[in-house]
């Protein structure tokens, strides 16, 4: 295992603080240093380099621009790396990794995203743990192939397919849930893969990455009481192209007149409506129910089982590399990097 190499991109988070011991403050350590913070990574004998955002981007202000950013810097070091650890705050997370599995088209080594609830400064940190399981996966082949080819997630002892995740907990170290999709990993005294869940190529194929999003979308979260007026104002925003509607349930939504009427008007003006329930768990079906079924009928799109982060990303993707709405609307119901149960 020792001739493995992996590439520890740091963007940010709370991961990579520490405590000024002047102020008591928590600020970002010089991450070129991480060997000394988590010495346990040398045991590996990987060649281990690392690449820092400066100044670090904290997870709240990471935008598509970065994620692209992300994917043409995996891009740059693809040939020279068997894996790359991505250290990330937690709150975007999910987004970043579902945009990456969409950009990074063929990939064929694994991504690993990870962080922690805690500063790796402090003693009962979690990220020394998520850091360092998150490089031996990165480094796990098997007969010279990696044995997670996937833009990944991995917290508190679980791998997650990347663009099935949601960060559901802001306080424990479980922080992270794919409730449609199983896990990949499971770590204990040894890392228990799920090859039947894994994605393997079925053959080589060129690594192609996309440098384009277009993130003229809106989304639109259904509560009682939901006014006209505010609709009018989502449907009718200037470059609008896609609607994410998040609904209830099954992907159900109010069955009033005006209501259906502003979804069919949005629809024939070519806005790409895409259904994604509320519920953390479960999948959109507009045929259980006859409220939902009326939005199948005005035009609104299934996003079936994609996660709230998936949907975002992929619908961000797809309009940017595609100007015309008609295919959007044909390829968003395809699985693209296995976002979506078919």
């Amino acid at each position: 295992m020792s001739n493995k190499s992996i590439l520890i991109i740091y963007t940010g988070g709370t991961i990579g603080m520490k405590e000024n011991p002047e102020t008591g403050a928590l600020a970002p350590f010089n991450f070129e240093q991480i060997l000394d913070e988590v010495p346990e990574l040398k045991k590996f004998g990987f060649t281990l380099d690392t690449y820092s955002f400066t100044p670090p981007v904290d997870s709240s202000d990471i935008a598509p621009d970065f994620w692209i950013s992300l994917a043409k810097m995996v891009e740059a070091n693809y040939h020279r790396y068997d894996g790359f650890v991505i250290l990330h705050g937690t709150d975007t997370m999910s987004f970043t990794a579902s945009a990456l599995s969409f950009l990074l088209e063929n990939l064929s080594k694994p991504v690993i995203l990870t962080g922690s609830q805690l500063p790796i400064g402090m003693l009962r940190t979690d990220g020394k743990e998520n850091l360092i399981s998150a490089v031996e996966i990165a480094a796990a082949q098997r007969n010279g192939q990696p044995l997670v080819p996937e833009v990944c997630i991995f917290f508190e002892n679980s791998l997650f397919r990347g663009n099935r995740t949601t960060k559901h907990n802001a306080e424990h170290f479980n922080a992270f849930r794919s409730n449609n999709y199983p896990t990949l990993a499971e770590a204990g005294i040894t890392i228990k893969y799920n090859f039947g869940a894994i994605h393997y190529p079925t053959q080589p194929r060129e690594l192609r990455v996309y440098d384009k999003l277009d993130t003229n979308i809106a989304v639109l979260k259904l509560f009682p009481g939901i006014s006209e007026t505010l609709i009018n104002s989502i449907i009718h925003t200037k470059g609008l192209r896609g609607i994410i509607l998040e609904t209830y349930g099954s992907g159900n939504a109010p069955s009033r007149p005006w209501f259906l009427t502003k979804m069919r008007q949005a629809v024939e003006q070519g806005i790409v409506v895409l259904n994604v329930t509320q519920c953390h768990a479960g999948s959109v079906d507009m045929e259980k129910y006859d409220n939902g079924l009326k939005l199948k009928q005005v035009g609104v799109i299934s996003g079936k089982d994609l996660t709230y982060e998936a949907a975002v990303a992929k619908l961000m993707f797809l309009l940017g590399k595609e100007e015309r709405n008609v295919i959007v609307k044909e390829e968003i119901v395809k699985s693209i990097s296995g976002e979506i149960t078919l």
